[in-house]
């Protein structure tokens, strides 16, 4: 008998066209006692009470779905993965999609890649690599529809970090909580920089009330070959 229950957001899925069937609340459910195990012996997520996973962690991550116009067999990659959060979550719910998980903590990897195996699944890669490594790395530079990343950095450094990796027409997605206007209204010089449009905000709450949303930038064109940079000069000098 799993700890988990769907109950809360099933709807709420159902709604914006992600039904809990087909085995994705196994999967999920799977993924879930996975993360609470080998939280157990390493640091992967501060929420541990599994009705709280399924709305911060799962729930969270679906909502990407909502806002996100996500195109059949697109390849994504998740920058700065952690456990997984989204890109785990977006493999279970919508199989077709090629993802990449990128972390630069290798035994984070070696969970996800348990989850990976334990649950039988394909096309879904790991990659252990710093973000500001991957940018330049000629296999993932400008490869992928989708760049998305969870609470990683700010959103000036997220962008560096992520839209050299998003191919023209593709997008990066941020996935922010209440301060994600103010981070929009901050980053567009570095967003423009970078090739991309304007962001775009949609605001979200999660069931008990907590502020989320996801901030969306087009790729409009190329980004100049020396971005991203290493931390240390995005530091100094901020975009």
């Amino acid at each position: 008998m799993t700890r988990f229950s769907f109950e809360t957001i099933a709807a709420d899925c159902a709604a914006f066209g992600v039904p809990l069937e087909n085995g994705l609340a196994e999967r999920l459910a799977f993924y879930g006692e996975q993360l609470l195990v080998w939280n157990e012996k390493m640091n992967l997520t501060a929420i541990t009470a599994p009705e709280e996973v399924v709305i911060k962690h799962f729930y969270d991550c679906l909502l990407f779905f909502k806002q996100v116009e996500v195109p059949q067999g697109a390849r994504v990659i998740d920058v700065g993965t952690g456990a997984g959060f989204p890109g785990m979550v977006l493999k279970l719910a919508r199989p077709d999609l090629t993802v990449t998980l990128l972390d630069s903590l290798q035994k984070r990897l070696t969970f996800l890649e348990e989850v990976i195996g334990g649950l039988g699944l394909t096309g879904i890669t790991t990659v252990h690599m710093r973000a500001e490594d991957a940018g330049h790395a000629p296999a993932l530079r400008e490869g992928f529809e989708i760049a998305c990343a969870r609470a990683v950095a700010a959103l000036p450094v997220l962008a560096e970090y992520c839209l050299p990796l998003v191919k023209p027409g593709g997008v990066f997605v941020a996935m922010k909580g209440a301060s994600a206007e103010q981070e929009a209204a901050e980053a567009q010089n570095a967003i423009r920089l970078l090739g991309g449009a304007a962001p775009e905000v949609a605001p979200e709450q999660l069931p008990g009330g907590e502020k989320r949303a996801f901030i969306t930038v087009k790729k409009i064109s190329q980004t100049p070959t020396k971005y991203p940079r290493k931390p240390k000069e995005m530091a100094k000098q901020p975009l």
